[in-house]
Parts: C-alpha cells; sequence; structure tokens
C-alpha cells in the first residue's frame, strides 16, 4: 500500500491542467501577477544586488533569466535570487487556505518564481506553468496545515515547506520520475531551515530563506535525476519533516484528502508592504484618520490592542533602526501605525530610508503602547486604536479583520492588478507598456505557448 508521502508525490506527477476548475486557474493566475508586482518593486532592494552580482561571478550555464535586471545564469541559482526579489517588502501573497483553516505562509513567493524560472529554461507552455505551479502549491500547503503553524520551535516555515513545494514544481518538469521525485524529496529534507530570528534581528536573511527553497527544490530534483538517492519517507520518517521541524503531524489526512480534486494554494493578497500581522493595526489607524482631523503634535499617548499572541511577535518589539531600516520598519506594528498617522496612508514609498529616518516617525512611535485586547474579546485578527490628547480627550476606532481577509474582505481582481501597476510605478525597470501586456499575457496564460514571452518583457 502506498504510502502518504508516496500518493502526495504520485499526485504531482499524474495532474493535467484538466483537473483545474475555472476559481484554481483564475487563483494560479493572479498569484503570478502579484508575486511578478513585487519581484519588480523588490528587485534593488537592500542586498539584492549583492547577491545576483555573486550568482553572476560564480557563473555556469545560461539557463535561466534574472527577472528585470536581465542576465541568464544556472536555473537554480536565478530560482533563488527571483525568490528573494519577491519577498524583499513582504508584500506578495500569504495565507495558505485548507478547508477553511487560513493559515500564516509565504508559499507564492517561492512556488511562482521556481515555476517561472525552470519553466523558462524547459521551455514550457502557460498550461504547463499553471500545472506546475499549482501542484507545488498543494503540496506545500498540505504539509504546512497537517502540522499547523506554530512559533515554539522557531523555524521558518518559508525555509521548510516551501522547499518540498520547490521541489515538487522541479521534479514535474524534469520529468522524474515517481521513485526519483520520492529521492527528491528526502534529499530536500537536508537541506531545510531557517529561523525566526533573522526576523527579530531585521536580518536581510529572512529573505534568503524564500530563496534558498526556490534554489534547492531544483538542486535537489537535478541530484535525484543524476541518480541521487535520499530518505524515502521524507514526510513521516522516524527523521522525517514532521518529527524533526515541528511538534508533530497532528493531521495526516490532510496530506492525501481529496488529492486530485482539490489543490490547496494560498488565498490572501496583501493590500499593504510588511508583515500580516501589522494589518488590522494598520487599517485601524486608517480607518481613524479618515474619521478624525487630529494634529499629531495634540497627542499625548497612543495605546494599540492587538490579541496576545501578536503582542509576543517580533512585530511589537520597540521601534529602532539597525542595519536594514527597510526590513525594521517591514516588521514593525508601531511604524506601520506611526507612517498613517503621520502619512495618511501606507505605500511602498514609505518603506525607503528618507522616510523611515524622518524624526516624526520616531516622536510617534515612541508614543504607543500596544497591550492585549481584553479578554473578553476574542477575536483572532482584531486590534483597537486609542489616542490621548494634551488636553483630555480620547478617540479611538476598532477593526475585526484586516482588509484582504480571504472571506470577510478579499481584494478584488482589480485590486490585485491596480496593486501590480503601483509595483510596476515604484520600480524604473518595467515599463508601463510592458506591464500591460505581461498582463495581458497572464490573463490568458492557457493560451501561452512559451512563458519566455512572458520572462521577455519583465
Amino acid at each position: 500500500m502506498s504510502t502518504y508521502t508516496e500518493k502526495m508525490l504520485e499526485n504531482v506527477l499524474s495532474t493535467s491542467f484538466e483537473n483545474f476548475d475555472q476559481a484554481k486557474l483564475e487563483n494560479a493566475k493572479y498569484r503570478i501577477i502579484d508575486v511578478l508586482g513585487c519581484v519588480v518593486s523588490g528587485a534593488n532592494a537592500t542586498g539584492n544586488l549583492a547577491i545576483i552580482d555573486q550568482v553572476k561571478a560564480w557563473g555556469g550555464r545560461e539557463e535561466a533569466t534574472i527577472f528585470v535586471h536581465g542576465g541568464k545564469a544556472l536555473a537554480h541559482n536565478v530560482a533563488m535570487i527571483n525568490s528573494i526579489m519577491a519577498r524583499s517588502f513582504d508584500f506578495e501573497a500569504t495565507q495558505a487556505g485548507v478547508n477553511g483553516l487560513y493559515i500564516p505562509s509565504h508559499i507564492s513567493g517561492t512556488t511562482v518564481t521556481t515555476a517561472m524560472t525552470l519553466g523558462e529554461a524547459k521551455d514550457i507552455s502557460g498550461k504547463e506553468l499553471i500545472s506546475a505551479l499549482l501542484v507545488g502549491d498543494d503540496v506545500a500547503c498540505r504539509i504546512l496545515a497537517a502540522s499547523g503553524f506554530g512559533f515554539a520551535l522557531g523555524w521558518d516555515n518559508v525555509g521548510t515547506v516551501n522547499a518540498f513545494g520547490a521541489t515538487a514544481i522541479a521534479g514535474r518538469l524534469l520529468g522524474l520520475s515517481k521513485t526519483q521525485l520520492q529521492n527528491a524529496f528526502g534529499i530536500v529534507l537536508n537541506q531545510l531551515a531557517g529561523s525566526l530570528e533573522t526576523i527579530w534581528d531585521g536580518a536581510t536573511a529572512f529573505k534568503l530563506v524564500q530563496g534558498l527553497s526556490a534554489r534547492n527544490g531544483i538542486f535537489s530534483a537535478e541530484l535525484a535525476k543524476a541518480g541521487w538517492t535520499g530518505p524515502k519517507d521524507a514526510l513521516l520518517g522516524k527523521f522525517g519533516y514532521f518529527n524533526l521541524y515541528t511538534e508533530g503531524c497532528i493531521n495526516p489526512d490532510i496530506l492525501i484528502e481529496d488529492l486530485g480534486k482539490k489543490y490547496h494554494t494560498e488565498v490572501t493578497y496583501k493590500p499593504y508592504p510588511g508583515c500580516r500581522v501589522n494589518h488590522t493595526a494598520v487599517d485601524c489607524a486608517l480607518k481613524f484618520v479618515k474619521n478624525y482631523d487630529i494634529e499629531n503634535d495634540q497627542i499625548d499617548q497612543i495605546i494599540l490592542k492587538v490579541p496576545a499572541v501578536f503582542r509576543d511577535m517580533f512585530a511589537c518589539q520597540p521601534f529602532k533602526i539597525r542595519d536594514i531600516p527597510q526590513i525594521d520598519a517591514a516588521f514593525n506594528m508601531r511604524f506601520c501605525v506611526a507612517n498613517v498617522l503621520l502619512r495618511k496612508t501606507l505605500i511602498i514609498e514609505h518603506f525607503q530610508e528618507d522616510y523611515i529616518r524622518d524624526p516624526r516617525i520616531t516622536k510617534l512611535t515612541n508614543k504607543i503602547e500596544i497591550k492585549e485586547l481584553d479578554d473578553t474579546d476574542t477575536r483572532a485578527w482584531g486590534a483597537s486604536l486609542i489616542l490621548k490628547l494634551k488636553d483630555g480627550q480620547e478617540y479611538s476606532s476598532d477593526v475585526s479583520y484586516p482588509k484582504g481577509d480571504p472571506v470577510l474582505g478579499p481584494l478584488s481582481k482589480e485590486e490585485v492588478t491596480q496593486k501590480f501597476m503601483n509595483n510596476i510605478a515604484f520600480s524604473p525597470k518595467i515599463t508601463e507598456v510592458s506591464a500591460e501586456k505581461i498582463l495581458s499575457l497572464i490573463e490568458n496564460l492557457e493560451e501561452v505557448d512559451k512563458i519566455s514571452e512572458i520572462i521577455r518583457l519583465l
């Protein structure tokens, strides 16, 4: 009898384009649009030019294109770069949706770039891009959902489940047999990593994890195709993924439930850059500035109430500018709220160093005290904002869920498209004309004969 892992592998290789319904096809297309926009806006973010120079210095066959910057290198190294650029502003699609659960994740930034990078090297069609992407997403989402997500062990799931998703994509595109794909999963098991300490410390390595999953997925599939072997059950073996990297596989049936019928993916599009944990607080602040016209120099104290689980996260650290200001700001709730109070919005431009170092931001962040929501408030994503003025008056706003929630407030297709165009406008690298052509090709992706048509425009 096949194991859970073997059944998943069989599905990766046997899935055809006809397995997907229209809703899933649209999900794939708009996540591709979303991730590519984030690649473009993140192209010149801190550290990215250095890693591009390093990959070019390594040399090797010119298999795939470095998005936005141009030039070619080995596909696994290019996938790493493209994925890193996608994650740079923490702005790409998020939240794995599995059977009504919405689990923190950053899968698409790896899977989209892996599929497109290796897909270019293998000269695939739009249909095969969609198919490979969706099976990789499904693998990563199922593995994540089977154990849930937690911070107790300190692993960043971007460096674990994403790598399995990337390996599934690469195995399919490289034409592996089931035995070879099984070996590839075992090989990538030996390359999983990613510490949440990088986010606590505001280090550029937080996005390296995203890229390494893409790189290692392709590398593992290539090794397996060359005859290398790995552990036979990378997921449920005695020292497999679940036993080493999680607190246990609490629901193994999720791994195979409705295989070939349901394909799980990420389902949330972010309306603002930065950690998703910040977004309800951002919406609270946006609601506040819409309803009240208060000068910031009138503010004496700002009290922000969030769920207890958020209160203990990196996002609620006191705001301080360290080595990489953009990362400090993207993962800090105080900065994001202060920025909205000061500038009445939160856009990608505000994560540039001049905006971050504005002394008015520091003055406001120092006034913010973050507390837990009241014991009777059980909202998982709720937030309350209270401003106490120097004259004794108090004003407040309250939000129950963040914009972009896949059930209560999803972004429309038009909003996702406009986000893409805004990301293009932020970068001087891609023209608006090229951006419009990219959108048209992706919206009709199943009719594209070669995805290199899209990549030439990046």
